[in-house]
This record gives structure tokens, sequence and C-alpha cells, in this order.
């Protein structure tokens, strides 16, 4: 329409659609959408690469990753056995109206879970990590590998001190933050004012880089909501909303066995929360739309992982009647990545593309094998480094008695602290995770509380000890803990 325009001018037409797309906003959208994707989609391989070098490009952790792919679907596969149940079927007509009706209030409801198992423990998948190992590498000594006396056998390049100083210097002891109480430098109640008209600025400006790095010092509780759907680039348009509507079709008309799997795992760990069981309703409804959605398949171009396939009916190893099933479900306290963001979300169709989000920029690491220095394997590593390293004592101490601290550290991690610290301390730490865009923070945040509580630790003589002494972190102040490791005990 603007070309018909007589004061359109071919000659100046690169400007004039320039100075379109800064007037009517588009360009910020433009540049919120590419920020988006460098976020997401690592950066590109040598052109004569081969493709699984995307997904991974350490060939043993690929094969181990399938390894316990098939492990998992043995389990899912076996249950389906054992209880008569297909994989998935169509609800009768009465079952879906009645579902139907009862959408926004499924936690009132008391299936039998009774036989359903969940399909694997957190410590099922760390004895997989621990007999991980580089086949390049002799058996006998690993002379590159330096003494290395934790759980983690593989060589990966994990970061120093140093490094990470440098990585996180907005966590600095002399730069204002969120979530420490007594700075001496600034009083909180300054830096808080201060801080809360920098981030209105960042929302008036719509600007995803600029809402990144203002997030590194902690978000206003007033803005958070906000600030991370705009790093997430999320803005909830009627498209997307008709998509969650798709989704809760999906599950209306179909019942899968992983229904059953998220419903316990929900009843298990939700409803006995003190924070998280006013929302049982909300985790039900995210986590059954998310079992269904197929464009979280995307993702899988650059996870190691791979998504599990099943065949229609009589229809075995045919490619043609393969589908995915399910798309994306992982099968142990899945529900604790999206409870605490019900704290900031309360319409579902946000709630819901807010964690999908999290979930391909972040969460799926925490659940697959890979060489990625945001991978649950790094991290693993990088937590015992740390240990190893800053306090060889207690990490002595420990592994003589056979209370190895990634045992007791692991959980934390793999769930991302979610279910172990205070809500609003819980708030803090993810904060950083979207700030800096990485889970490292995880590691260095474990290896922190080590250090807080590692006089009581240094006493204990046995794992239960060891376990009974970090039981409770529900009382930890996680900046104060963070700074204190990074920027003044350690050297």
């Amino acid at each position: 329409v603007s070309l018909h325009n007589p004061e359109i001018k071919l000659e100046s037409l690169k400007e004039d659609i320039k100075d379109f797309l800064k007037t009517s906003g588009w360009e910020k959208k433009l540049q919120n959408a590419v920020y988006s994707e460098l976020n997401v989609f690592p950066s590109p391989c040598h052109p004569a690469a081969p493709p699984e070098h995307m997904k991974e490009p350490l060939a043993y952790m690929r094969k181990a990753q399938g390894s316990w792919e098939k492990r998992i679907l043995k389990s899912l596969n076996s249950m389906c056995t054992e209880l008569s149940i297909p994989l998935a079927q169509k609800r009768p007509a009465s079952e879906q109206k009645e579902l139907l009706n009862k959408w926004n209030e499924m936690g009132t409801d008391e299936p039998d879970l009774s036989l359903f198992r969940p399909v694997y423990a957190p410590k099922d998948f760390l004895e997989v990590l621990m007999n991980l190992r580089n086949p390049n590498y002799e058996n006998g000594e690993q002379p590159s590998f330096r003494n290395h006396l934790g759980l983690i056998q593989v060589p990966l390049k994990v970061k120093d001190i140093v490094e990470l100083k440098e990585d996180f210097s907005e966590l600095g002891l002399n730069i204002g933050q969120l979530g420490i109480d007594d700075s001496a430098q600034v009083p909180p109640e300054f830096f808080e004012n201060e801080h809360i008209h920098v981030g209105q600025k960042v929302l008036a400006e719509q600007d995803s880089a600029a809402a990144q790095q203002y997030v590194r010092q902690g978000c206003p509780t007033a803005l958070r909501a906000d600030l991370w759907a705009l790093i997430l680039n999320i803005s909830n348009q009627p498209e997307d909303i008709l998509y969650y509507e798709q989704l809760k079709s999906n599950v209306i008309q179909h019942d899968l066995l992983v229904d059953s799997l998220i419903y316990k795992d929900v009843k298990l760990t939700a409803s006995n929360d003190d924070y998280y069981f006013v929302f049982e309703d909300y985790l039900y409804q995210v986590l059954l739309c998310f079992s269904r959605d197929t464009s979280v398949l995307e993702h899988f171009t650059y996870s190691s992982a791979t998504p599990p396939k099943s065949y229609i009916q009589g229809k075995l190893g045919m490619e043609e009647y393969a589908v995915f099933y399910p798309p994306n479900v992982n099968y142990n306290s899945f529900m604790l990545s999206v409870a605490p963001l019900c704290f900031l979300y309360h319409e579902p169709s946000k709630l819901y593309q807010i964690f999908r989000e999290m979930y391909v920029r972040f969460f799926f690491r925490l659940h697959s094998i890979s060489s990625h220095p945001s991978g649950i394997v790094s991290l693993c590593l990088l937590f015992e480094t740390l240990l190893q390293t800053h306090l060889p004592q207690l990490f002595y101490h420990l592994r003589e008695i056979g209370a190895q601290p990634l045992r007791i550290s692991f959980k934390w991690m793999v769930r991302a602290f979610s279910g172990y610290l205070a809500t609003d301390q819980l708030l803090l730490l993810w904060d950083r995770i979207l700030g800096y865009n990485s889970l490292e923070i995880l590691a260095v945040l474990a290896a922190a509380v080590f250090a807080f509580r590692a006089v009581n630790l240094m006493e204990v003589t046995s794992l239960a000890a060891a376990e009974a002494v970090l039981a409770d972190l529900s009382t930890l102040k996680v900046m104060p803990l963070l700074q204190i490791f990074l920027f003044a005990t350690v050297t």
C-alpha cells in the first residue's frame, strides 16, 4: 500500500522502511525476536561438521544419552504392560465432558494412582552420570584430569573461581543487589527505589537485552512478571491464547499414560508443599498441555536428547506411522519447574508460555546428558571442583565418611533449587539464571551452601548426618551466600 503512496520514492525506500519500522514499534519487536533466537540457539558449527554435532559434539555423551532414553522408555513400556494401559487412547464423550467441566478444579479429584510409579528418581540419574567415562582416556591413570576425587569422572572444562568472578561481576560486594539487606556501600532502601525507577524505564523501552542486563541485580517484585516476559519475548497475543486452547482441547480428547504420572507427581509434591498447594489446578493445566505441545520438539535441534517415538498399533517399525510420544516430558518432579512461576502469572495461557520458554532455554539441560556448560554433567563437575579446590578439608572429610557432597546437592541442582529455597529467594536466584542466560549459578550456590554449613559438616560422621545438617534450606538468603562465596572468602 505504501509503495503506491506518491511520497514514497524508490531511491529512498530503504530509509523509509527503516523509519516506518521505528515509528510503528516493529524495530524493537524484531530486535527482541533476534535477541531471543541468539540466546536460545547455539553458535553455528563448522560447515563440515555432521548435524549431530549441533546436538552434542562428544560421541560418548550422545551414546550415554541414547542409553538413558532407552531405559526411560523401557520403564514406561513395562508399566503399560503391567497395568494393561495403552500409551494413549481417546476419551469417551462422557469423560471428555466431565473433564471440561472440572478443568479449573482438577485438584479435587482423588484417583487411585498407587500402581503408578515414578519412571526414575534423581539418584538413578546421578548413578548414570557417575558411570560416564571418556573412552579416549586409558582406564588406568588419567594424568590430564588432575586428581579429581569427586563422583563425576569426565574431563570437561569448567570455570575456576577467577572466571566465575569475572562472569558474575555484577554480584560484586560493591554493587547494589536486591536480596541483600545490609550493604555498607549503598543503603538498601535507596538502592531499591532507584532500581525500581530504572526497571520501569527498561519496561517502557521494551528492550529484551536491556531487561536481561537489568535483572542481574535482581527484579523488584512488582516488575518481575513483566521483566521476565520481556526477556523471554513472551507477549501473549490472541494467537498464543488460541494455541493454548488447542492444547487444552487435545487434553480433553485424549488420555495419555503420562497424564497419570503427572497427576501423581503433583499430588505427591504440590499437595504437601506449604507454598505450592494453592496452585494445584494450574499445575495440572500447564503440565497436561505441555505433554501435548509438539512445538517444543524444536528444542531437540540443540539438545543432546532425542524425542521418544511410538508406532501406531500394528505398524511397528514403519516410519510413516511413527509418532512422538510424548513430545517432551521429564518424569521426575517436573511440576517444581512450574510451581514458582504460578506466583507471577495468573493467566493460564501466559503462565504456560513462560514455562515452555524457560524449559526450552534452561530446564531441559538439567535432565539430559551433554557437555554443555549449563548441562547437569558440567554443573556437577563445577560444584565438585569448587568444593575440592576451595574447601579441601571439608571435601575430603565428607568423602572419607562416605558422604560425597554431590549425593546431597544433586537433587537441589537438578530441580534448580525449587522446593528447597523459600519462594522469594528462589525467584531472586532465577532472576540471575535469566540475567546471565546460564545455569552455572546453581553449582556456585550449591558450593556456597556447603561453605556456609562447613563447621557443622566437619563434625558429622555419616551421610545421614550430613543430610540432616543440610535438610532445611528454607531459611537461607541466596544473595549474601553467593557474594561471600565468590568475592569474600575465596582468594
